[in-house]
């Protein structure tokens, strides 16, 4: 505990409960999904940039979420092993605390948007073919992601300033394995009442905003796909947006649970588990969602590693 006339210059992370053990199967379990992550979301980058059947707008943004999602998990989960690896509590610095809860909403948020940018493009495609490689050309898309970059990025500042101008007076043992903001209010001896709202406020804003446009471009697509006469048409025009709509649910689905909500300063263990989802599961399921369902990217990957496979040879 800390006097009430003094803030926290570094936090405790308490990470998970348990004994050495769990934290051992734990830090494998976490350790391979990373591996994974890692591995996959490189590999789709790589075939993006490469190979020539993957050079549209839809593939061009997957490429940008791939690396975002790198760099999501790359945020919380190398701490996290350390924490889990190392007995004891984990440490980090109040400018660490602060870097790392901007830079996992920022990345958060600019995904969001890419999501939303996504789902306008699928619609485009399926709804307007004739028109779409003359809108979604290179120019558009390149602003697309350079917006929704910026987006993500300029509108985190005050929510992480807000948060962090308060006094950090009754403790500095953080009960989760990052810096969450739900869990840093819960050491403020300030009010943080107003804030909060202001914070929910925001949370709807990003991310059921970010939401409205897949929800509007989906239902035009599903309306387009139902009129199509043979079901082998309306199958490869659904195929087309199966990885996105897939991918769509998983994440909005953890982030409303997690932001959108009055009151930032939930259970601990309610907050570990969505978080979890969030900075390790989504992550690693991205590259299966969008290679598994999609033909051409497992075109790409089969004929990758059969030229890796000849150079090997040679």
């Amino acid at each position: 505990m800390m006097s009430n006339h003094s803030s926290a210059t570094e936090f405790c992370l308490l990470g998970f409960p348990g004994s050495q053990e769990l934290h051992h199967t734990l830090f494998a379990i976490f350790f391979l999904f990373y591996s994974v992550t890692l591995t996959g979301n490189t590999v789709i980058i790589v075939l993006v940039c490469i190979d020539k059947r993957l050079q549209s707008p839809m593939y061009f943004f997957l490429g940008h979420l791939s690396f975002l999602e790198i760099l999501v998990t790359s945020i919380i989960v190398p701490l996290m092993l350390r924490g889990l690896l190392l007995p004891g509590m984990q440490t980090i610095s109040l400018p660490g605390c602060v870097a790392q809860l901007f830079l996992y909403l920022a990345l958060g948020t600019t995904e969001f948007a890419l999501l939303g940018a996504m789902a306008v493009d699928r619609y485009m495609a399926v709804c307007n073919p004739l028109r779409y490689s003359v809108i979604m050309n290179s120019c558009t898309c390149l602003w697309v992601v350079i917006v929704s970059w910026a987006f993500g990025f300029l509108s985190e500042i005050w929510p992480v300033y807000a948060t962090f101008q308060f006094t950090f007076c009754k403790s500095n043992l953080i009960d989760h394995f990052y810096c969450d903001r739900g869990q840093l209010l819960k050491l403020s001896c300030d009010d943080t009442a107003f804030t909060e709202f202001v914070l929910f406020v925001m949370a709807v804003f990003i991310i059921v905003g970010s939401l409205a446009p897949t929800i509007v471009s989906y239902a035009y697509i599903i309306s387009t796909i139902l009129r199509i006469p043979t079901a082998s048409g309306r199958r490869k025009a659904f195929s087309t947006c199966a990885s996105h709509l897939t991918f769509v649910v998983i994440g909005y689905g953890s982030c409303l649970f997690l932001y959108v909500k009055p009151k930032q300063t939930q259970a601990s263990e309610y907050n570990k588990i969505v978080s979890l989802f969030i900075s390790v599961l989504t992550p690693f399921l991205n590259p299966f969602i969008f290679t598994l369902r999609n033909d051409k990217v497992k075109e790409a990957f089969r004929d990758g590693v059969k030229r890796y496979y000849q150079l090997l040879k040679d």
